[in-house]
């Protein structure tokens, strides 16, 4: 009876052991967004033995160049622009059409503690690494850098290359750049799951059925330097005014409104008559918004509602949307202030183009605290009949660029 009790106990301890084994290596969220971001894992990960690879060594150092030029040329310079601009941040950002840009969302709106990102690319996944034979870790690495390669360089993503090189093997959609951007923004991953919205925008979560036409996404929990947590949601939807009435996604936006927002490379979809449903919750639910020329038209924006400070140079759309050539954008940043970043589509920086919108006060009193430095820019004259530019310099790709 003695021995059978032992060897109960030993197999017990025996069990346990190996699960604990299995436990240790299994590489934690934030330990994988390090490791594709060509950043260390902790010293106990199961992962640094990878980092001995050359084809890890290089990609880590290929990222540290990029992210440190893009550092230098352009996100401390959005920072340093948005504390001088931006004075009553709210907790909640939205950024339609973004992509898994966490990167810029986070340069433009550093103090919120919500982010919101939708675009129809879908949330993806991540496998567990250290399963991955050496040919597919090398493919992966690879198609992350590819795929990353048009933001690093130009500020946005071209969607036709994310749809190849992110589902070209097994590490696929936004969930993989969504890690490397948090951990190159210095945040620590904290967990990270799925989440769907029912037709009412109530969040679901895993086992939980949403019904029919659910959101799908992923919302990952994460903290800064500081140690506060803070939660980016990505929903994979569409954002037409089909899509957005069969889904409670709008519906969940609005329960954390108001926000600040972010529009950029959007391809122009606000400017027609498909996306009208968006442009309106962003209109009535955002209190600030920071966009180019391809957010929201000029037109819509009431100067009973809103105050407008334009940065930079308006020097008309690209050549493959002459048709949104905006007379009266034109007009209102002939009296621009100067701006030292560039974004969008003209993204080198003497032909960027950006307009902080801030919403009045409901009774049309001046919001005296929602910028602290930036002078208001006069009410645009009557539009006069301008002549669309022509693009200056190639761009990038050479192509039409969809979605961002």
């Amino acid at each position: 009876m003695l021995h059978s009790l032992r060897m109960v106990t030993l197999a017990a301890l025996m069990l346990l052991a190996a699960a604990a084994t299995v436990h240790a290596q299994t590489a934690t969220a934030d330990d994988t967004a390090k490791f594709l971001a060509g950043m260390m894992p902790s010293a106990a990960s199961p992962l640094v033995p990878l980092t001995n690879d050359p084809a890890w060594q290089r990609h880590a150092k290929f990222f540290d160049t990029a992210f440190g030029q893009l550092e230098q040329r352009q996100l401390s310079r959005i920072r340093a622009w948005a504390d001088t601009n931006l004075a009553a941040p709210k907790p909640t950002m939205f950024y339609m059409f973004s992509g898994p840009d966490f990167l810029y969302a986070n340069a433009f709106h550093s103090k919120a503690s919500t982010y919101v990102l939708s675009a129809l690319e879908p949330v993806g996944s991540v496998p567990d690494l250290t399963r991955l034979p050496r040919g597919g870790m090398v493919s992966a690495l690879y198609n992350v850098e590819r795929s990353l390669g048009s933001i690093l360089s130009f500020s946005f993503f071209i969607t036709k290359d994310m749809k190849t090189d992110l589902q070209a093997g097994q590490i696929s959609g936004t969930l993989p750049i969504l890690y490397v951007f948090l951990a190159r923004s210095g945040m620590t991953v904290k967990s990270v799951g799925p989440i769907s919205l029912d037709n009412t925008g109530a969040a679901h979560f895993a086992g939980e059925n949403p019904g029919p036409n659910a959101v799908r996404g992923v919302r990952i929990v994460f903290t800064g330097s500081d140690g506060q947590e803070k939660t980016l949601y990505y929903f994979s939807t569409d954002l037409s005014n089909s899509g957005v009435k069969a889904s409670g996604f709008l519906k969940f936006c609005a329960t954390l409104a108001p926000g600040n927002s972010l529009l950029k490379s959007a391809s122009y979809l606000l400017h027609s008559g498909n996306f009208t449903t968006v442009r309106n919750f962003l209109l009535n639910n955002s209190a600030t918004i920071i966009q180019d020329d391809s957010g929201i038209p000029l037109a819509y924006y009431s100067t009973k509602k809103w105050r407008l400070f334009p940065f930079g140079r308006y020097l008309g759309p690209i050549d493959k949307f002459p048709q949104h050539y905006q007379p009266s954008y034109a007009e209102l940043f002939r009296r621009a202030q100067p701006i030292d970043f560039g974004i969008g589509y003209r993204w080198r920086t003497p032909e960027t183009n950006v307009l902080l919108s801030v919403r009045l006060p409901d009774d049309g009193s001046p919001a005296i605290d929602a910028t602290s430095s930036a002078e208001a820019a006069p009410p645009p004259p009557r539009p006069r009949r301008l002549r669309p530019p022509a693009d200056i310099g190639p761009q990038p790709g050479g192509g039409f660029f969809f979605w961002r």
